[in-house]
């Protein structure tokens, strides 16, 4: 069964693969969003926390250190696991090996629900469960990318960072509706119902198709020809014989073939041959600026900073920032693909900055304990902070991993950025709380410098690579001719405008079963691919 799309046809397996996988997102924002209002709860403090009256939670409070611990193991775990995530899906499988992470994230999770008394426990049972979700981190949008159909990849391919969005809004309510149990179940339930989560994902991919990619690098041709059929829409018998599923497994095949040729080691993500060394550090530099935005202080920290500010239920502005959070990651992924990548980048990086030092500024000023108005001025500031963040920069640098790299070494360069963002967000955790108990409210002003620098660097650094093919994108990075900010007008050879290499690419879309120039474009392409990339 399929819909049409510029006149090609995609398959709903298609749509329901790029949900299922995106699991993978909900359970990363699941485990993120639920420490937050986890460490406010009463028997959580009583049991892990240090009282000085045992048995009275009023006296009950976390070392900096072991509320640093509790919150950032996760991260370590997840920088390990991203690192792993592509060897394990290239040895077992994109979907084998999701089964397999989430086996990890489910032991991980009973490590800490069996937890009693000894915080370290929990601290290990984090860093285990950030095993399995780094991993998935790595093999979900490599799974989405490689099977959904190139007319709705980005689109699906962003269902990832929606996912988070949601799984932190999902945590929130659930603590929410836990929080006045008097025993352990007010946190065991909350991280307990993670196993469901993970079971859906680990049972539910075993059922979609696999990567045509992947089956065409282990010689297995006639699968990769039936999972792009079943992601078309397209039935099994007519696989062998369709035009398209026939030009894209040919297309496929000689891809595959050319990365076996080309495919570079670690060493050269570091060469600064076609500005590869130059992408490798961009790349790093927007995955760890995303995280400096200083949107995990809220995240991780959220309940305890509204609870300070005065508020009588930080759980209900957790639930708000959620939402916020959730919705306008839709409106994000419109605004990336109508307004490009620097445009929205730059602004988001400007506004989320404003409302920082609005924050920083409204808190420092006066006492928002005392100050009602003040509390509900941060309060604000917050989730319009939030709310461009998701608009910009949370789905966007998401989107750049997956375009800006060269072919040869887009894996490994991808691998380095993630682990960039992980190391940052394990930090950003672990230290919030010395930070906070010394600086306070004045924390916000650094993060606002730090979204002022992602808007230097996205307009002296970043070319825009939307309405590009890979190739393309390539190309643009190796012109000497093009800048950063004169990319957006940059087109490829041909093309007089990336406006008419848009329109043309819509026209040969629409007519493929008669464009047989299109194919003959991407043949001229190809050998020109080794000097672009210095091979």
């Amino acid at each position: 069964m399929a819909f049409y799309f510029h006149g090609l046809p995609i398959g709903w397996v298609a749509i329901m693969l790029a949900l299922l996988a995106s699991m993978g997102g909900f359970i990363f924002g699941y485990d993120t969003g639920q420490i937050s209002d986890i460490l406010l709860m009463d028997d959580f403090l009583l049991r892990f926390a240090t009282c000085s009256t045992p048995g009275d939670v009023s006296t009950c409070s976390f070392s900096t250190v072991r509320e640093g611990l509790i919150v950032s193991l996760l991260s370590i775990g997840t920088l390990v696991g991203a690192l792993l995530g592509a060897p394990i899906a290239d040895f077992l499988g994109r979907r084998y090996a999701m089964s397999v992470e989430c086996v990890v994230f489910t032991i991980g999770v009973i490590i800490q629900i069996t937890s009693n008394y000894v915080w370290q426990q929990f601290a290990v049972g984090r860093l285990v469960s950030g095993l399995g979700v780094g991993a998935l981190s790595a093999a979900v949008p490599m799974y989405q990318a490689e099977t959904a159909p190139s007319q709705i990849r980005g689109t699906l391919t962003a269902t990832y960072q929606l996912f988070i969005t949601f799984g932190i809004l999902v945590a929130y309510c659930i603590s929410i509706g836990t929080r006045d149990m008097s025993n352990s179940a007010s946190w065991r339930i909350v991280v307990g119902i993670g196993i469901l989560w993970a079971l859906i994902l680990g049972i539910g991919i075993l059922f979609m198709p696999e990567s045509p990619r992947w089956l065409a690098a282990h010689d297995r041709m006639e699968d990769a020809q039936f999972s792009l059929a079943r992601s078309r829409g397209i039935p099994k018998e007519e696989a062998k014989s369709h035009y398209i599923i026939t030009r894209e497994v040919e297309e496929i095949k000689s891809s595959v073939e050319y990365e076996k040729q080309i495919r570079g080691g670690w060493i050269d993500c570091f060469r600064p041959q076609n500005k590869t060394l130059y992408r490798t550090l961009l790349g790093m530099s927007l995955q760890s600026l995303q995280q400096l935005t200083g949107a995990n202080y809220f995240f991780y920290y959220g309940a305890t900073v509204f609870k300070a500010v005065g508020l009588s239920d930080s759980f209900v502005t957790q639930i708000i920032l959620g939402t916020v959070n959730f919705v306008c990651t839709f409106g994000g992924m419109y605004v990336l693909e109508r307004f490009g990548r620097r445009r929205p980048l730059i602004i988001g990086g400007i506004w989320q900055s404003a409302w920082l030092f609005v924050f920083a500024a409204a808190g420092t000023a006066v006492d928002p304990t005392t100050h009602p108005g003040v509390g509900k001025l941060m309060i604000v500031s917050a989730c319009m902070f939030i709310w461009g963040y998701a608009m910009t920069w949370a789905p966007g640098v998401w989107i750049l991993i997956g375009e800006t790299f060269p072919t040869r070494t887009r894996a490994k360069q991808g691998s380095l950025s993630t682990a960039a963002n992980w190391i940052w967000n394990f930090l950003l955790a672990f230290f919030t709380p010395f930070i906070s108990s010394a600086i306070s409210y004045r924390y916000g002003f650094v993060f606002a410098a730090c979204n002022l620098l992602g808007a230097v660097v996205v307009y002296f650094f970043l070319y825009e690579s939307s309405n590009l093919s890979l190739e393309s994108v390539n190309m643009m990075y190796t012109d000497p001719n093009c800048k950063p900010w004169t990319s957006r007008e940059w087109a490829p050879p041909g093309y007089s405008s990336r406006q008419d290499l848009i329109d043309q690419t819509r026209a040969a879309e629409a007519h493929k079963p008669l464009a047989s120039n299109t194919l003959e474009e991407g043949k001229t392409e190809e050998p020109s691919e080794p000097s672009v990339n210095g091979s």
